[in-house]
C-alpha cells in the first residue's frame, strides 16, 4: 500500500490540474476546512465525497481491559464522516462492492 498524499502534494496536484496558483489552492483548502468545522453541527456536505455529521453517543458501561472492572462511559458528542455512495462506487469499483 502506498503512502497517503501530504497537504502540500494535494495542493501541488490541484494547482497543476486546474492551472490555479498553489497559493490560491492552499487558501481555498484552508477556507473549506474552516467552513466544515463551523458547519459540522448542521451536516457539512462535500458533494461526491461525503458529509460531516455531529452524532450523540449515549452513556454506556464499558470494561477496563487491564483489570476487567466495569466503568461508566459518559454520553458525549462525536464528529463522524459519512462517505457518499458515489465515492464508494468510484473507489471500490471492481471489488464487488
Amino acid at each position: 500500500m502506498s503512502k497517503s498524499m501530504t497537504k502540500s502534494q494535494i495542493e501541488d496536484q490541484l494547482s497543476k490540474e486546474t492551472g490555479v496558483p498553489k497559493k490560491s489552492v492552499k487558501e481555498l483548502l484552508t477556507k473549506l476546512s474552516e467552513l466544515a468545522y463551523k458547519e459540522a453541527a448542521n451536516q457539512f456536505t462535500i458533494p461526491g465525497i461525503g458529509k460531516l455529521v455531529l452524532v450523540n453517543r449515549p452513556a454506556r458501561t464499558g470494561r477496563n481491559p487491564r483489570t476487567g472492572e466495569e466503568i461508566q462511559i459518559p454520553a458525549r458528542q462525536a464528529v463522524k464522516f459519512r462517505i457518499a455512495k458515489a465515492c464508494k462506487d468510484a473507489v471500490l469499483k471492481g471489488e464487488g462492492a
